[in-house]
Formats: structure tokens, C-alpha cells, sequence
């Protein structure tokens, strides 16, 4: 986003419903009276070892921006930066049959793509989705009142980075590794009874982050309850002996004047602004809708979600913690 205020200002665009202005999780553009076009991209390297896997989770993170918009994905183009001479056609070959799998779940195809020659492995995709015009959720709305529900657990960046130096067990790497590929089709399909103001899925900037965005494009504080956050087996004992990604402890220091922690430790704080790959939905609904939009998430299978907080008017810090 630094970037992009170096850019100049796009012009105006009535079509354009949602653009690069904001800290959207996708742009939109309406087509017609009762088709928006939602297009995003995403890719990075590799976040587990097994291709196949790479491919799975690489591709329901990139859907996930469309489901997080309300939109349904149509299409997709597979981005790849590969050193095929050095690593051979067998495991991109793997890492995109991977992804055509998670694609065809969606119930969207793969139409083609691009490819570089790279000396580090990177796989994402380009996803096009449509939704009604009128229908379109953001990540901005939310109101004092609302409750804020999230659709997946946390701890994806610190358990990843744990199995890279060797600190996690079988059943942790198993836990995260289908965490991540989880669509959020089925979070945002439930969602679509009932009333959202506000919608972002949780990825690189952590919870605090894409809760901060939420806030300011809300004019609101967000209040979250530390012991209903919902975090995979082990994140907390990891990040206590300061296993935790780079990109973790960057939100953490970025967040530092907008959040009020109270008696939070500095290990916690890290959890709650992790860096995730592929993580859940951030709803903020009326509390009159919450526990049943809660129980439909457990009854698609969705059990560890749950009601993290509230939306309360706007006080002096965008953030606040409590335990």
C-alpha cells in the first residue's frame, strides 16, 4: 500500500465498485445490472514440502479473496516461477496438479497461465469470479453492535516455520497443512443467509492486521477476546521459544501504535499477528445472527470457529485486546 500512494490516482471509473484506493481483498468491476467481475492474485514459495500440497494450499489462498468478496470463482490462470533445469518438470508438474484439484473443488477451471524461469520455486493464480453488483461484501462496514466471528484457527505462520527447524510433531504438520488447503467456499456459502457488514479473509498481515483495516475503513474499534480465538495445537509453546516468521514479527512492529494489549504477552501478541497462509474468514455481523451463523460453520464441518469479538464505537486505539 506504501506503493500504490506513490502511484497517481486513477481516474474515476462508475463501473468500478471496488479498486486499488482501498485495502480490499479483491477489485470489482461491474459488467452488467446483475454480473460484478472479482479478480485477484496471489503466489508465493513453497510453505510444506510435498508438491502436490504446495499446490492445494497455493490455490485456496488465491480463491479465497473471491470467496471473501461474496463471489463465486468462474476461472483461473496458474503463475509459476520455477527452476526447471535444477529441480526437473516432475514436481511443477505435481505442485499444478495440486492446484487443479483445489480449482475443480471450487468448482471453477484453469484456462492456461504463465511461467518464468526462476531459481527459487513460486506457484499462484489469477482467479476471476462474479457476483451480483449489489452483493458485494468488503472489508469496511462493520458497526458498533456487530460481533466478529472467524472461520478458521490461527497459527499457520508459526507452526509452518516450526516445521522447517524441526519443532513440530506428525499430527501438527498434518493439522496446519489441511488448515491451509480448506477452502473457504464453504464459510462463505453459509454466510450468504445472513447479514455481513464487513468480510476480509485472515492471510499476511495476521488477525490484528486485516482486523486494523477492517477498523479504519470502518471508523470503528474492533475488540477481541484473546481465550475465544481459536489457534492450532502448539502455537503458543512455539512462539514462546520465539519460533515465529519473519513476516509475524514485521505485523507485530507495523501494529505497535494501534493496538492496546493490556496484560498480553509478547508471545500472544506474535500469535495474534501472525502471518498466515490461507486463513479464515473475518466476519463482522449483528450479534443477532452470530451463534447461528457459528453453528451452520460447525455443521459444514467448520468446527473451530467461533465468535472472537465485538465491534464497539471508535476509541483511541483501532485494536484492543483482552483475555
Amino acid at each position: 500500500m506504501q506503493v500504490l500512494r506513490l502511484l497517481p490516482k486513477q481516474e474515476s471509473v462508475p463501473e468500478l465498485l471496488v479498486g486499488n484506493e482501498t485495502a480490499d481483498d479483491a477489485g470489482v468491476y461491474k459488467l452488467t445490472e446483475s454480473i460484478a467481475l472479482i479478480q485477484t492474485v496471489d503466489y508465493f514459495t513453497p510453505v510444506v514440502d510435498d508438491p502436490y500440497m504446495f499446490g492445494q494450499i497455493a490455490a485456496a489462498n488465491s480463491l479465497s479473496d473471491v470467496y471473501a468478496m461474496g463471489g463465486e470463482p468462474k476461472t483461473v490462470l496458474n503463475i509459476v516461477g520455477y527452476p526447471v533445469k535444477k529441480l526437473g518438470p516432475d514436481l511443477l508438474a505435481e505442485i499444478m496438479r495440486g492446484a487443479a484439484d483445489k480449482v475443480k473443488e471450487a468448482g471453477a477451471v484453469t484456462i492456461g497461465g504463465h511461467s518464468v524461469d526462476d531459481q527459487e520455486p513460486k506457484f499462484g493464480l489469477s482467479v476471476t469470479g462474479i457476483a451480483h453488483p449489489d452483493k458485494i461484501w468488503k472489508n469496511v462496514g462493520a458497526k458498533p453492535g456487530d460481533v466478529l466471528v472467524l472461520s478458521k484457527p490461527l497459527g499457520v505462520g508459526i507452526i509452518t516455520t516450526g516445521i522447517k527447524r524441526n519443532k513440530v510433531t506428525s499430527e501438527q504438520e498434518k493439522a496446519v497443512t489441511e488448515t491451509m488447503a480448506l477452502l473457504n467456499k464453504s464459510a462463505a456459502e453459509s454466510l450468504k443467509t445472513f447479514h455481513p457488514h464487513a468480510v476480509t479473509d485472515v492471510t499476511g498481515f495476521g488477525l490484528l492486521g486485516h482486523g486494523s483495516e477492517m477498523a479504519r475503513g470502518s471508523d470503528v474499534t474492533l475488540e477481541f477476546t484473546l481465550s475465544n480465538v481459536p489457534v492450532l495445537a502448539g502455537t503458543y509453546e512455539l512462539a514462546a521459544e520465539g519460533v515465529v516468521p519473519g513476516g509475524s514479527k514485521a505485523n507485530h512492529k507495523w501494529l505497535s501504535n494501534d493496538v492496546d494489549y493490556q496484560d498480553i504477552s509478547d508471545s500472544e501478541q506474535l500469535v495474534l499477528c501472525d502471518a498466515i497462509t490461507s486463513g479464515g474468514l473475518l466476519v463482522a455481523l449483528p450479534e443477532s445472527e452470530a451463534n447461528e451463523y457459528v453453528a451452520k460453520l460447525h455443521e459444514v464441518g467448520l468446527n473451530q470457529a467461533t465468535i472472537v469479538g465485538r465491534v464497539t464505537e471508535k476509541s483511541d486505539k483501532w485494536i484492543h485486546v483482552v483475555r
